[in-house]
């Protein structure tokens, strides 16, 4: 019996599906090619809507909510313990997903599993209450900044520079960081100071170690350099002569004034150093940046946002 694309397509369905006898027989019992023709018919019809529901662009899907913000839609074909899998719509190759990284996910039903704790929305992170006794789990996605250390000429500087840089990478990174919940620098230095950590102990502690005190996933820790450079200065001066007649246009008095003005300005040459540490002692990031002239007034805004921008924890 010579048969159409249809219904070879209805038999591959059947024969993956196990629908199949000994003896090469793809019917479930042997009948007559009437009733061969009739069962084909059915279960061509069936596999044609049975691909048009999986197709179809109204069909409702499962959705799953990343804790990175990022949304998959498709089928859900096996949850476990630790993984959920599933596949995209129109294909027939299988995802796998850790648990962890998924917030939840809104079945096709409507039913909706929550699976942890997901990341506040960016204009929530603030009101986002940590514990002191924080676990594992509490410190997913949690960012925090550690003051700055500032160094003049290689030698300690003064420490309001280093909260000021703590506080500007605090409000660039806020702006820039989907997914991720970042604690303030308040509550970063005031559970530092609780726990004993200050800067001068800051070496007896690792990093791991100040990550279970704050309840955080990463730590930025920062550097500034500041070098004097050259100097510049400028001078300039003016003169006026004024000469007094009398009447018969002679020379009584001269007089004369000179003035001279002189600017000098020291220029400095400023360096950042960035270091991002998780909670498993790792390091992820370490790079450097110099700002590229030298200025009057040291800012380090322009390296800072420089290796901010090629972190890992940066989003656009």
């Amino acid at each position: 019996m010579r048969l159409n694309n249809t219904e070879k397509a209805a038999l591959i369905f059947l024969e993956k599906t196990n629908q199949i006898i000994p003896d090469n027989c793809y019917i479930p019992y042997k009948t007559t090619l009437k009733m061969r023709k009739i069962l084909l018919f059915v279960f061509t019809t069936i596999f044609a809507l049975n691909t048009f529901a999986q197709t179809s662009p109204g069909t409702k899907q499962d959705v799953i909510q990343k804790t990175n913000g990022e949304e998959l839609k498709g089928k859900l074909t096996r949850i476990n313990d630790t993984e959920v899998s599933f596949i995209y719509p129109g294909e027939t190759v299988e995802y796998t997903i850790k648990k962890s990284d998924i917030a939840k996910i809104t079945h096709a039903s409507g039913r909706v599993e929550v699976f942890g704790q997901a990341s506040l929305p960016a204009a929530d992170r603030q009101k986002d209450a940590l514990n002191m006794a924080a676990t594992p789990v509490d410190h997913h996605n949690k960012i925090a900044i550690l003051p700055f250390t500032f160094l003049m000429d290689n030698q300690p500087g003064a420490e309001q520079i280093g909260y000021k840089a703590q506080e500007d990478t605090y409000s660039f990174l806020s702006k820039h960081s989907a997914g991720y919940t970042i604690i303030d620098p308040r509550t970063t230095n005031a559970k530092l100071i609780q726990a004993g950590v200050t800067r001068d102990k800051m070496m007896g502690f690792t990093m791991k170690d100040i990550c279970d005190i704050l309840g955080v996933e990463y730590i930025i820790d920062g550097t500034i350099l500041q070098n004097k450079g050259y100097q510049t200065s400028t001078s300039s001066g003016s003169a006026d002569t004024k000469v007094k007649r009398d009447d018969a246009e002679k020379v009584k008095k001269v007089s004369g004034t000179n003035v001279n003005y002189a600017n000098s300005a020291q220029r400095y040459d400023v360096s950042v150093s960035l270091h991002i540490y998780m909670d498993n002692n790792a390091s992820i990031y370490n790079q450097s940046h110099k700002a590229f002239l030298s200025s009057v007034d040291g800012s380090y805004n322009s390296p800072l946002e420089y290796l901010l921008k090629r972190s890992p924890l940066y989003r656009k």
